[in-house]
């Protein structure tokens, strides 16, 4: 587990000596200023176990936008400003868009078939294409647009029923549109075991990614043996392999089965697969990519909509502001949808401010390089990685000053400030094929939660913090909040009918 110290898992590493080939370099270009490296170990023990994104941010501090630090001989350069992501993931995408070989997450356990970590290449490349013809724009997310205004309906009902339960009924609704999407599946009420299964393995994904283990920088330790000392992770992996591929095969052979009985419902599977004799390996990529629409939006989204309740407690005066636009607007008689979006500059706008106050994927997923390349005179050898530190550019003064506020006006006007959508969805070639799915999602949520209910401080509980949790996808703090309909006309509206 992550718990376990840096210290630690280095006498692990010390024991794998035989099996690890250290690679050695030499260059006349130095690299991006850093910590003082040790000889062999390098920074090891300078590393975080949690949190990284603070650790990288003092970083950025003492060495300025463009650092780096060395594992073992293997260089990770941090960048922790918007100028320096974009000048080499976005313009030099060429270069930048494979993924590492992560041992715990990707290789142990599997993840690596996954959209988000699979290498560079046409297997990725397939992956990409299938998700951005789904929904990968605002024309093509149109058709699913009713979808996601009947489920979040049905998730103001949840709500209403059970408020204690905010962070479950999210989960449902996010697994709930997108399950729909990708499987045709219509989730349960009360358990649903497929949208249970997927947020264990998406819990499991977000410990398996993160740099706290410390096969996931020096991947060859994935082959010592189990009974090594600090090598526990081996049998964490086997149980969190056994998860992800539950996760892929369960609701891949319902979806074979409602088929074979001719009930199957329209989804990207069913396009995929009905009429079809696929070879096995065309079978394998066809699973994988619906497994990889769930697994990378279904956390993130779930993440930034928990994020907007503990928002509107912490600054009351935003969701004043924006219920009186709506009601303004669309009125009290009718709760508001995709189609009232353009007149609704200011909720739009906090739906923004929220992506960019709390950060979902703080260091977004690591770029591999593919070759060598100076960049603004520092040497980035080929094979090393590059983190974007999106906490800390998403909290630049330079770009969003007093960064710790809730300020929905830094998207108005003709001089607004960079779009955080921008930042959360990645960089280049590597930019999430969900984002405009994720983006409705987020909105439609804020809207038609903001025109049912009033949002405010537990009774019972303390105001909340604006602290981050750990992991590669990092939800709020934990947090109570009362949610109370605003009126008796939104208690109608919240109680009515749900309409596709």
């Amino acid at each position: 587990m992550p718990s376990l110290i840096w210290v630690d898992l280095t006498l692990a590493a010390c024991g794998a000596a035989l099996v690890y080939k250290l690679v050695t370099r030499t260059s006349a270009t130095p690299p991006p200023p850093g910590p003082k490296r040790l000889p062999l170990l390098g920074n090891i023990l300078d590393m975080p176990t949690e949190k990284e994104w603070i650790k990288f941010a003092s970083w950025g501090e003492l060495y300025g936008d463009i650092c780096s630090v060395s594992v073992f001989g293997a260089q990770i350069t941090i960048l922790n400003s918007a100028q320096a992501a974009m000048e080499l993931l976005d313009k030099k995408s060429n270069i930048s868009s494979d993924r590492p070989l992560l041992g715990m997450g990707g290789e142990l356990v599997g993840w690596k078939n996954t959209l988000v970590l699979a290498p560079y290449g046409e297997r990725f490349r397939n992956y990409r294409r299938l998700a951005h013809g789904l929904f990968g724009s605002r024309s093509t997310m149109a058709g699913f647009e009713p979808l996601e205004e009947v489920e979040t309906h049905r998730f103001l009902k949840r709500l209403l029923a059970q408020p204690d339960k905010l962070l479950d009924h999210i989960r449902k609704t996010a697994g709930a549109i997108i399950l729909h999407i990708s499987h045709g599946y219509q989730v349960k009420e009360g358990a649903d075991p497929f949208v249970d299964l997927a947020d264990e393995a998406m819990v499991q994904f977000s410990i398996a990614t993160s740099p706290g283990f410390l096969v996931n920088l020096v991947p060859s330790l994935r082959h010592i043996p189990a009974w090594v000392p600090g090598a526990g992770f081996k049998t964490t992996a086997k149980a969190w392999a056994a998860t992800l591929d539950q996760m892929v095969e369960q609701p891949y052979q319902w979806v074979k089965q409602q088929l074979a009985a001719g009930t199957a419902e329209k989804s990207l599977l069913r396009d995929l697969l009905d009429g079809k004799d696929l070879t096995e390996t065309e079978e394998f990529d066809v699973k994988w990519i619906a497994a990889s629409l769930y697994s990378g939006g279904a956390d993130t989204t779930v993440a930034a909509i928990n994020a907007f309740f503990k928002a509107m407690v912490l600054f009351p005066e935003v969701q004043a502001k924006a219920q009186q636009e709506i009601d303004s607007v669309v009125g009290t008689d009718r709760l508001p949808g995709f189609a009232d979006k353009d007149s609704l500059p200011y909720t739009t706008a906090l739906a923004l401010e929220v992506l960019r106050w709390h950060t979902v994927a703080p260091t977004g997923m690591p770029h591999r390089l593919t070759e060598d390349h100076i960049h603004n005179g520092y040497m980035l050898p080929k094979g090393s990685l590059v983190m974007t530190n999106i906490w800390k550019i998403s909290h630049d003064e330079r770009l969003y000053p007093d960064p710790w506020a809730f300020k929905p006006e830094r998207f108005m006007g003709k001089e607004t400030s960079l779009d955080p959508r921008d930042l959360a969805f990645g960089f280049g070639r590597r930019i999430c094929p969900g984002r405009v799915l994720a983006d409705a999602s987020v909105w439609i949520s804020v809207v038609m939660t903001l025109a049912a209910f009033d949002i405010s401080k537990h009774p019972d509980g303390p105001l909340p913090d604006m602290d981050q949790a750990p992991g590669l996808v990092s939800h709020t703090s934990a947090f109570q909040c009362s949610i109370k309909p605003r009126s008796e006309k939104a208690l109608d509206l919240i109680q009515g009918d749900v309409k596709m």
